[in-house]
């Protein structure tokens, strides 16, 4: 059977819940004629890169998931749909646990976990972050911060305004050796997972290197209403990946 090492993990577990009173998660809601989650999935489906893609989706809503890949995409023989879990990392290591039962699981394994409401991720950041994966373990897609970043400790004052060059703002893909994921993660303590924002900090936690693939400013993540028609205005301008 041929070997399968690079995974596309697509995050689609969340329920939208800034995005206001809504009857469906926010991966479901429509722009430019689709919903949001099928924007993202083609972009995965048609990079040759990847030798699988999985859909985390909550399990509720994983038949109305696949539904949508029936109608939207021609080509899926490589996308499932499984369900997430409680939370962000347990979700991505769900579909490590999937990967490792069903294909099996080496040190080459790749994965590249990405928001499924981030639906202008283009060819190259994906490429991009399937090489970086590959040859140093882990990567960050991220864009240099433009405003300057301040910090305060009791939400009240400033208390450090750190060098603007040194600054980045996050962005998904994230992406990592599957198995050496796993093994940092399981080796965390509760309280260490409890102040887990991302994938990455499990990396950086235990002292392993992450490093940088440039993003896009226009790679958004759709959270809020005003994202919507960010979104909507990008389509209708002409975005192309």
């Amino acid at each position: 059977m041929e070997r399968k090492d690079v995974y596309g993990v697509i995050l689609a577990g969340g329920k939208g819940t800034r995005m206001g009173n809504v009857e469906k998660p926010k991966q479901f809601m429509n722009v430019g004629g689709k919903p949001i989650i099928i924007h993202t999935i083609e972009k995965f489906a048609v990079c040759p890169g990847f030798d699988k893609v999985l859909v985390l989706s909550p399990k509720q809503w994983i038949k109305h998931t696949e539904d949508l890949i029936r109608r939207y995409i021609p080509v899926r023989d490589n996308i499932v749909v499984i369900e997430g879990g409680s939370t962000r990392n347990e979700t991505i290591m769900n579909s490590i646990s999937y990967i490792e039962k069903n294909d099996g699981l080496t040190d080459q394994t790749i994965i590249v976990t990405h928001d499924s409401v981030r639906p202008f991720v283009t060819h190259r950041i994906l490429e991009e972050n399937i090489e970086f994966a590959k040859k140093y373990g882990g990567c960050d897609t991220v864009i240099g911060a433009t405003d300057t970043i301040v910090v305060s400790q009791d939400n009240k004052m400033v208390t450090e305004i750190p060098e603007r060059s040194k600054m980045y703002q996050g962005q998904t893909p994230q992406s990592f050796r599957a198995k050496k994921l796993r093994d940092l993660y399981q080796s965390l303590s509760k309280e260490e997972k409890e102040i887990l924002t991302d994938a990455t900090k499990i990396f950086t936690i235990r002292g392993e290197n992450v490093y940088l693939v440039d993003g896009e400013v226009f790679n958004i993540k759709i959270t809020y209403p005003y994202d919507l028609r960010v979104a909507e205005a990008l389509l209708g301008g002409g975005y192309h990946a």
